[in-house]
């Protein structure tokens, strides 16, 4: 697939389905009812009164499409939109917004809207199976921002960072985003309800290696837990310290940055109840960035891959996910 936008597949709804199916079936259709590949089982209905795409599975007598048992089932929007909606995400360094897909694709900005967070869905990483980050010899940075207004009024929620550089408070109603990123590799970010030596510790300790050399700043969130590492080192921000040789946080800094002006600049608004998909999908697009060898195709491919065994509903999208 290439960045041009009249790519037959962003354009012609049966060469859009044809290159999904090629993705998500390599080998041939696979029944989402039962898992059976065997293709002298599943057969093609090609009847007038069949839509172009139904297979029938003659083990389990369902039928099915490529989009059943993804984030794409029981969508009306054609499938060479979705396609080309997820390209685009997948090639904005920071982000595309609603709006911009709504006048884009023809659409309505609702439909927009719930599209992308499907697409974000898609992006969503399995990190149990990915293993941590860091390990012998490695070096994970790790760091705390924040970044817009709590929706949870003060009364019921207390100060987003209890302490911070230099021992020093810091702002009041903030949401807090922890993040680790393995230098020269991935990043995980977090949003926590508050980010404390507890909160911070268990990201840490369960999504990177403790054989890894842990670089941060002076934050007291990280002196007990960096203790648990192979080594900890930290640079004095507050004292206009920003790197000691190769000790610094400056990579995660650069994944934060990168970020924020995203949301600020694309995104504008993010209720809090969305801002862990937000940042699945920066992490989605740091993690297969061109430095590492991706290129634009390569990255959507792999979020067309990430749309099986998920599914997104109107009622389910508002949920929040704060660790």
């Amino acid at each position: 697939m290439s960045a041009d936008l009249s790519n037959p597949i962003f354009q012609d709804v049966d060469k859009a389905r044809a290159y999904l199916e090629a993705q998500r079936w390599p080998n041939g259709p696979t029944c989402p009812h039962c898992g059976n590949a065997d293709p002298d089982a599943i057969r093609a209905l090609k009847g007038k009164a069949h839509r172009p795409g139904v297979y029938q599975c003659n083990a389990c007598r369902e039928q099915f499409t490529v989009t059943v048992g993804t984030v794409f089932e029981r969508s009306k929007i054609p499938l060479n939109k979705w396609l080309l909606a997820t390209h685009l995400m997948c090639s904005s360094k920071k982000g595309i917004s609603a709006h911009q897909l709504h006048r884009m694709l023809g659409i309505t900005y609702k439909t927009a809207w719930f599209m992308a967070h499907r697409i974000r869905e898609a992006m969503r990483e399995d990190v149990a199976t990915a293993g941590p980050l860091g390990g012998e010899g490695k070096v994970v940075e790790a760091d705390e921002t924040y970044f817009g207004k709590t929706d949870i009024q003060p009364k019921t929620r207390t100060s987003g960072k209890p302490f911070s550089k230099g021992g020093r408070r810091g702002p009041t109603g903030k949401r807090a985003v922890v993040g680790l990123v393995e230098r020269g590799g991935k990043v995980r970010t977090f949003h926590v309800e508050k980010a404390t030596k507890e909160s911070v510790r268990e990201i840490l300790v369960q999504n990177a290696s403790r054989k890894s050399t842990l670089h941060t700043d002076e934050s007291k969130l990280y002196v007990e837990t960096g203790k648990e590492f192979d080594a900890h080192h930290s640079v004095r921000h507050s004292a206009g310290e920003y790197a000691r040789g190769d000790v610094h946080s400056n990579t995660i800094e650069g994944v934060f940055s990168v970020f924020k002006r995203g949301m600020r600049g694309v995104y504008q608004h993010c209720g809090e109840a969305h801002l862990h998909r937000y940042l699945t999908e920066f992490d989605f697009r740091y993690n297969r960035r061109t430095a590492l060898g991706m290129s634009d195709r390569e990255r959507t491919d792999d979020a067309l891959k990430g749309i099986e065994g998920k599914r997104l509903t109107y009622r389910r999208i508002g949920e929040a996910s704060i660790c």
